[in-house]
């Protein structure tokens, strides 16, 4: 059966476009306020339109063929393009009940979230946030998709449909329990510490150099410079010892309590960090390469105006990590 354009109901794509979003005709059905038996007869039309199955029903969900894989980016993109023709291009965050989804990890938003909410809660007290973890997903498809608004985090060379801003720039620092008083560090001294680190994928998951690559967009996985150390400690009698990796910096704080353990990490987190526990900070004995943080988003929301005031509202969060290096 050949598909006329001329003969199609958009309401259909609507329907295909949130069952892709939600992978469930329930939440499909509330989200374009129909009967979850008007999703199910939209779906077989648009099935015996074009002649495929679209989704298949699985017990983690209605997962997309291939066919719906390929058309969904453009049908999203053709959504969105045909609801700015239609509607006045303002924004009001004050008055805004919008939902925002970012993609961050725990260290972004441990030193983001507190001056976030604060301006969120002057100019904008309606508007929701979602953060999704910036790892265990594939990043450059949940953008593409429309489903992560603005990500955060250290990238490489981002394909040219992602455009990026600086947020603010970091190096590493050594933290330990205040208990274990080390005083001045040495490549000596540091060379015999059992030491935690972050990393957010290995090679298992395809890193190279520190960083995981999907669908041309590499973003950093290890939280520390593990050249910069490893190079630093290349002559001593003993390599760096990785004693406890992690997939997060939440648990750092605990396992460095009454331990002989001491974590490299990010600066401004050492502050953070140092507000609410009995940690020390000390300078590591070798210049670690400081990386950026940027925002990260698609080309397609250059200029709306609810994206430009999020990525500034986001910057203007940043400004004291920025003075702080």
């Amino acid at each position: 059966m050949s598909v006329s354009f001329k003969t199609l109901d958009l309401n259909l794509l609507k329907v295909f476009d949130a069952v892709m979003e939600e992978r469930s005709v329930l939440r499909a059905s509330q989200k374009v306020a129909l009967s979850q038996s008007a999703v199910s007869h939209s779906l077989a039309r648009l099935r015996e339109m074009l002649e495929d199955e679209l989704f298949v029903r699985t017990a983690a969900g209605m997962q997309p063929t291939a066919r719906a894989l390929t058309m969904a980016p453009q049908v999203r993109e053709a959504l969105r393009v045909l609801e700015a023709a239609v509607e006045l291009p303002t924004f009001v965050p004050a008055t805004s009940t919008r939902q925002f989804t970012l993609a961050a990890n725990d260290f972004a938003t441990m030193v983001l979230a507190s001056q976030l909410l604060q301006i969120l809660g002057r100019e904008a007290p309606h508007i929701d946030l979602t953060i999704k973890p910036v790892t265990r997903i594939d990043l450059a498809e949940q953008i593409d998709l429309g489903r992560i608004d603005v990500a955060i985090g250290v990238f490489s060379l981002p394909p040219g449909r992602f455009r990026t801003s600086l947020l603010f720039e970091y190096d590493d620092v050594l933290i330990a329990s205040k208990k274990r008083k080390l005083g001045r560090l040495d490549k000596a001294m540091l060379a015999g510490l059992p030491l935690v680190v972050v990393s957010f994928g290995g090679e298992q998951e395809g890193a190279i150099g520190g960083f995981i690559s999907e669908r041309g967009l590499a973003r950093r996985s290890e939280m520390y410079d593990r050249d910069a150390l490893e190079r630093a400690l290349a002559e001593s009698d003993r390599p760096p010892r990785m004693a406890v990796t992690l997939p997060h910096f939440l648990a750092v704080p605990g396992l460095l309590q009454d331990t002989e353990l001491a974590a490299i990490v990010p600066r401004p987190l050492a502050k953070a960090l140092a507000q609410n526990y009995p940690i020390a900070t000390y300078e590591l004995p070798y210049a670690a390469t400081p990386l950026e943080v940027r925002l990260l988003w698609h080309e397609r929301v250059d200029g709306e105006p609810a994206h430009e005031w999020l990525h500034d509202v986001l910057r203007r969060a940043a400004e004291n990590l920025r003075r702080g290096m």
